[in-house]
């Protein structure tokens, strides 16, 4: 097994496979801005104790602005393309669970190439909460998943997560600054082998290796 993470291709362009692909840098400020409300709306939703008649007051505006927003939108599956330092080319679903720039629940944000990884700090709040105070597991496993994953991408490989395994060290508190990374550390045929950790103060809350599985690409 060999351990390269250099890159080894461009990633090729979903566009040239129908894929609607918008830049990140050219979303405009206002969605990024909205993006953000919302997620302190649903911090909001999930705390408030208003009166019914306020809920149903909130309610009422909320899906006015609903219907306004959805009289035009962008197909599932559309993909927004990043620049990292260096030049390299990555591109990830612009609605992405865990990162995507226009999902208002993604909480990572910021990932960077520094080396051989990435890395990326987040600090969660109460809409990832599992037991009182710390961080959902699932939500733990779903960031490494997504560092994992954006490795590979980022140093040129199509792979989707063929096993994930997650250690969880200690609880991962919520209102905290937390440090994400990942690198690549082996190759195998189609086999990339990826490992990566969260760490609070310094400290490793869970560890994740993946082998994810590099995808054949079709003729565009």
């Amino acid at each position: 097994m060999t351990v390269d993470a250099h890159p080894i291709a461009d990633l090729p362009n979903p566009a040239d496979y129908g894929f609607t692909v918008v830049d990140r840098y050219e979303l405009p400020e206002e969605l990024r801005t909205l993006v953000a409300q919302v997620r302190e709306l649903v911090d909001a939703v999930a705390h408030t104790e208003a009166d019914p008649d306020e809920l149903a007051e909130a309610n009422r505006i909320v899906k006015e602005l609903t219907g306004r927003l959805n009289t035009r939108r962008r197909p599932v599956g559309a993909m927004v393309r990043q620049t990292w330092d260096g030049g390299r080319i990555d591109y990830n679903t612009i609605a992405n669970a865990v990162s995507g720039p226009a999902n208002p629940m993604a909480p990572l944000q910021n990932l960077r190439v520094e080396g051989d990884g990435l890395y990326g700090e987040v600090t969660l709040d109460s809409f990832y909460e599992g037991p009182p105070g710390f961080v959902h597991g699932g939500w733990v496993a779903a960031l490494l998943d997504q560092v994992l994953g954006e490795a590979t991408a980022v140093f040129g490989r199509v792979c989707l997560t063929g096993n994930l395994t997650v250690d969880y060290r200690r609880p991962t508190p919520l209102n905290t600054p937390l440090v994400v990374s990942s690198r690549i550390t082996g190759v195998e045929r189609r086999k990339v082998f990826v490992s990566g950790e969260i760490r609070c103060n310094g400290e490793v809350t869970a560890e994740g290796r993946a082998i994810m599985v590099q995808l054949e690409t079709p003729p565009a």
